[in-house]
């Protein structure tokens, strides 16, 4: 593989951190800057809406630049939206300062997405879409607890400084490893772009995406609480647990690449249904301490074991300028569906039949992707999309 394809990933680190180790600092946050938890919670709903909002917005607005320009433009922006966190001296320009870091997210990992896979042949483009996202991975294995643990011992504003260096040293790598954009830039027609991810198969993807990651999330934002008072685990093992959870997260995303690479459509079917089992299993297996830590691993790895045949699936159904759109928008649904299951989550918790039925409520989730994935598969079949390789950004 092509080491611009780790430069991609030495970036969706830095944002993967930046993304999560907020989770672990809220209170650090709320006291410092005398909020409420509640109101330091927003901080991630804040950023989850930049996503969102920054993803088509940017993506649009930078079709016809040279996408190597594109992803050394926003890391900059990483950059400075960070260096604004660590610098907040009110909660109100922290959010702020959040949502301009998060505006970067979606459109990163969408023009990332097209540009991996232009790197490689187009039996590889899963793979290479994988790698990119190993960054993402590992940012939760290593780059969260790291920057909790600094949070804690030096103050949440060091962890952010922290973030900041390592967006600086991505954006040398970036510069360094990425190469240049070759090919001709073409005039942005952003009505044809919106027109191309207004297909139905494309728009039953986004859905199909939105429930799938529902359903990781409507069970991973409650597994502390399920690990204790379902589990019995002390509140000193979880984080050793979520070590598991971090490692399953990079085996199954490799994974995924490669079972996408050989069979596509069968890969995004099969890791849903494999993501609906697990869930299931944990409504028997979390009361077994040593299935509950197995179950875990086995939900990192099924979750993210879905990540690269969606994003790939959804650039099959785009091409050209449309592509780096609709991979964006497949980022937003992502974030989308994060959102969705943590609240579908909390309503099983506190207005449904409680925690314990939560594995089982989550796991309707991909049930119901799979619906919406053969849906969008079987109007492919009576109308068929043009497919066409992603074009190569490098040669």
């Amino acid at each position: 593989m092509p080491l611009a394809l780790y430069a991609l990933a030495a970036g969706a680190f830095g944002i993967g951190v930046t993304e999560f180790v907020i989770m672990g600092l809220l209170l650090e946050v709320s006291r410092d800057l005398g909020v409420s938890l509640a109101a330091a919670g927003l901080l991630i709903s804040g950023y989850a809406l930049g996503v969102a909002v920054g993803a088509p917005i940017l993506t649009i607005l930078t079709a016809s630049w040279n996408r190597k320009h594109v992803l050394v433009g926003l890391m900059v922006i990483f950059i400075a939206g960070n260096a604004a966190c660590a610098l907040a001296p009110t909660y109100g320009l922290l959010m702020a300062a959040r949502v301009l870091t998060a505006l970067t997210h979606g459109t990163y990992f969408g023009v990332g997405s097209v540009f991996a896979g232009g790197l490689v042949g187009r039996d590889r483009q899963a793979s290479a879409i994988a790698i990119m996202f190993t960054g993402l991975t590992l940012a939760n294995i290593l780059g969260v607890p790291a920057g909790t643990w600094l949070g804690q011992q030096f103050g949440w504003r060091m962890t952010f400084w922290a973030v900041t260096a390592v967006g600086i040293a991505a954006l040398a790598i970036l510069v360094v490893l990425v190469p240049s954009d070759r090919s001709k830039p073409v005039p942005s027609n952003w009505r044809s772009d919106l027109r191309a991810v207004s297909r139905p198969p494309v728009l039953l993807g986004f859905v199909t995406t939105v429930l799938g990651f529902a359903g990781v999330f409507a069970l991973f934002t409650y597994i502390a609480p399920l690990l204790t008072e379902v589990s019995g685990f002390a509140d000193s093992a979880v984080s050793p647990i979520l070590l598991v959870f971090g490692g399953g997260l990079v085996a199954g995303n490799l994974l995924g690449g490669r079972l996408a690479d050989r069979r596509l459509k069968t890969a995004v079917i099969g890791s849903m249904a494999v993501l609906g089992v697990v869930l299931a299993a944990m409504t028997v297996g979390f009361h077994d301490r040593v299935a509950a830590v197995a179950l875990t691993g086995l939900l990192g790895a099924a979750g993210f074991a879905t990540v690269p045949p969606l994003q790939a699936w959804v650039l099959s159904k785009a091409s050209g300028a449309g592509a780096s759109l609709a991979s964006s928008l497949n980022i937003a649904a992502f974030n989308l569906g994060n959102a969705l299951g943590a609240w579908a989550g909390g309503v099983v918790i506190s207005d449904g039949p409680g925690l314990t039925a939560l594995p089982l409520a989550a796991a309707v989730f991909p049930l119901l992707a799979i619906v919406v994935a053969l849906a969008a598969m079987g109007l492919e079949r009576r109308r068929p999309v043009c497919q066409q390789p992603i074009q190569s950004s490098a040669s």
